[in-house]
């Protein structure tokens, strides 16, 4: 398959107390000349940053592939070396076709244009003729919502209205490369979904997308393959659920039980405060691995300080960056207000449900509001368990050793007639 970015040996070398610019205008010149004369440089000026170390991969035509890494790991600058916004240290990129970028708010657009006219700026750079953009100019502007401001100048736009209208530009001009970095998180829930749709689109017509984020569900969702950074140098590069699945388990450092002794320091408010929480197995037992067969248990040890609203403990796994489940205790019990005093509430998920990996869990005490809940508590990867499988036959994936992928491994009954 033809490789559409071809990456060799790429290094970034950063100095400390050096200006870095998009763009290196006239003005930034003679204030770097000036400084530079009359020896008004950073005191650490020769200290040196590499963002990137050696990096070397490809990508074939119409992949979609994930970048993902702690902040720092070099993830933001690997982008704009390939979109020659900055040039390596060492090393060469090779891009085969129409790149579009979409990087950090405030690139890519000129504020003093209104956002149709930085639309067709936008597809001029891209070599599109005027009435190839024009073709093109209803779908984006449906997309990205902005339809009524398109004659405003973008520095009046929202950092939202901006990512909007940038991802439309970007996805709609028919590159034949998109690189995307983490600026969706600016958007809402309704349009981050719409541009991981559209993303996916051009993957399967061809297109070849690099996506840099730190929604690992997204990342899961929308990339068969993922590079993982870390200080600038790749150290894992493969299937995006084994890499994300990496990544979680190196950086989850929950476990499986923890415990605030101090009441005051513990999370909650007024109302409710949270003691400890654990993984539990069938005997009861602190766990920090469960059978894929066997149930498993999170408790929740909680002080309702004084009287006041029903609540309710709730639990949220996810695995792999992706959500399997929010479950909350609707026993008849918590619909009337809870007396002062200790309660410990136990979760049991069943076995032959989840599949294997690590299982990361947030914990909630919660008042219902409808259509809104309301948290006393809520502690965010609050434990965190493993899932194996012994492979002995007996469970959903019967004697298959390899991979089985998805969030959840049910156990199911089937019915198999002959006729």
């Amino acid at each position: 398959m033809p490789v559409a970015i071809d990456a060799q040996g790429l290094s970034k070398k950063y100095q400390l107390g050096e200006q870095q610019a998009a763009y290196g205008t006239l003005r930034e010149s003679l204030s770097h000349a000036v400084k530079r004369l009359t020896r008004q440089e950073h005191p650490h000026g020769k200290d040196e940053i590499w963002a990137l170390r050696d990096v070397s991969f490809e990508v074939p035509e119409g992949e979609v592939l994930g970048i993902i890494g702690r902040n720092g790991a070099g993830k933001s600058t690997l982008l704009k070396v390939l979109t020659r916004i900055v040039s390596p240290t060492a090393g060469r990129a090779e891009i085969r076709g129409r790149v579009a970028s979409l990087l950090e708010v405030g690139t890519g657009f000129h504020p003093e244009l209104t956002g149709r006219e930085n639309i067709y700026l936008n597809g001029s750079i891209l070599g599109m003729k005027r009435r190839e953009i024009r073709r093109n100019l209803p779908a984006i502007a449906e997309f990205s919502g902005v339809e009524k401001f398109l004659d405003t100048p973008v520095k009046r736009y929202s950092s939202g209205m901006y990512v909007r209208l940038a991802f439309s530009v970007a996805a709609h001009l028919e590159p034949e490369i998109l690189l995307v970095d983490e600026v969706l998180a600016v958007g809402d829930a309704e349009f981050q979904a719409r541009c991981l749709g559209r993303m996916e689109d051009m993957g399967a017509t061809g297109r070849t997308v690099l996506f840099v984020s730190h929604q690992m569900q997204a990342v899961s969702q929308l990339c068969d393959r993922t590079i993982l950074l870390d200080d600038g140098q790749i150290v894992r590069d493969g299937p995006s659920e084994e890499i994300v699945a990496h990544y979680l388990q190196t950086t989850a450092g929950a476990g499986a039980s923890r415990t605030w002794p101090d009441s005051t320091e513990a999370p909650g408010d007024d109302l409710v405060r949270l003691r400890s929480v654990r993984v539990v197995d069938e005997d009861g037992t602190t766990s920090d691995y469960a059978d894929v067969r066997r149930s498993i248990g999170v408790e929740l040890a909680f002080s309702v300080v004084r009287d006041g609203s029903p609540v309710l403990p709730k639990v949220k796994l996810v695995a792999g960056g992706q959500i399997v489940f929010n479950a909350m205790d609707t026993d008849p019990r918590w619909h009337e207000p809870s007396p002062p005093g200790d309660y410990v509430a136990t979760a049991w998920i069943p076995g032959n449900l989840l599949n294997e990996g690590l299982i990361s869990v947030d914990v909630a005490v919660c008042s219902i509001d409808s259509p809104k809940l309301h948290h006393h508590v809520s502690v965010h990867e609050a434990l965190s368990f493993h899932v194996q499988d012994p492979a002995e036959g007996d469970s959903s994936r019967g004697t298959f050793t390899g991979q089985w992928r998805g969030v959840v491994r049910p156990l199911l009954e089937w019915t198999c007639e002959r006729g």
